[in-house]
């Protein structure tokens, strides 16, 4: 089976990241949606009836601002992949249509390794802020993830790779 061009692997995947990226787009007004509800539960929490359901008093307004940060950071994380898969699709667009090289996937693949460290980065600031403002709440992986920080290197290795291949391209079609 071919790599490249219609009816190839890359068109196969083309089609599995149209999907995904509905999916996500689905979620990311789910969460929008939660945000807009959770928004509203922090400034009332009566607004929903579920003071009761938070326990006492005093436990709900803890649980407020670290709900309320849980829903930021789903949806900044929602918000990330999202940009990452919309230019994962543009990409393989370019390979199904046999144009690998083209100058713009360079700086697609550029913001892919940028959002995969954001969103690292973000982790940590998470889990920091979580051991801040609940430090009794079970706490979560706050390890450096040595296999996150190999796939931002080798996006970025890649891009410099789509980079040469795009130069050698542009100086191929200047041979005469």
């Amino acid at each position: 089976m071919r790599a490249l061009g219609p009816g190839s692997v890359s068109s196969f995947l083309k089609i599995i990241l149209d999907v995904v990226y509905v999916a996500l787009s689905v979620t990311a007004v789910v969460v929008a949606l939660g945000l807009v509800g959770v928004l509203l539960f922090t400034v009332d929490p009566d607004i929903f009836g579920l003071r009761g359901a938070l326990g006492s008093a005093s436990e709900a307004v803890t649980r407020r601002p670290l709900l309320l940060g849980e829903t930021l950071a789903a949806a900044f994380y929602i918000a990330g992949v999202l940009v990452i898969v919309n230019r994962l699709r543009k990409i393989f667009a370019t390979l199904t249509a046999g144009d690998p090289f083209e100058p713009e996937n360079v700086r697609r693949l550029r913001v892919i390794g940028v959002m995969l460290g954001a969103l690292e980065l973000s982790r940590y600031a998470a889990a920091l802020i979580t051991a801040w403002i609940a430090p009794h709440d079970a706490k979560p992986a706050t390890g450096v993830s040595l296999t996150a920080w190999f796939a931002v290197l080798v996006v970025f290795v890649l891009a410099e790779v789509f980079r040469e291949g795009a130069r050698l391209r542009r100086e191929a079609e200047l041979t005469i």
